[in-house]
């Protein structure tokens, strides 16, 4: 079962509005422009890598 968890922050483009989401042990983040973040095993570094991905 997956899980989701939307990071958008007020202000973020609609081009730009990530997720979290559970695969097994793993999260991921994934982005509406397509991008992906590697899976990861803590929730916290996946929100980190969504974010890094949102600010650059």
């Amino acid at each position: 079962m997956s899980q989701q968890d939307g990071l958008e922050a007020p202000g973020d483009t609609p081009e730009h509005a990530t997720t979290t989401v559970e695969q097994g042990p793993f999260c991921l983040a994934r982005c509406t422009c397509g991008w992906r973040g590697p899976a990861r095993r803590a929730r916290s570094q996946a929100r980190t890598d969504a974010q890094t991905h949102t600010s650059t």
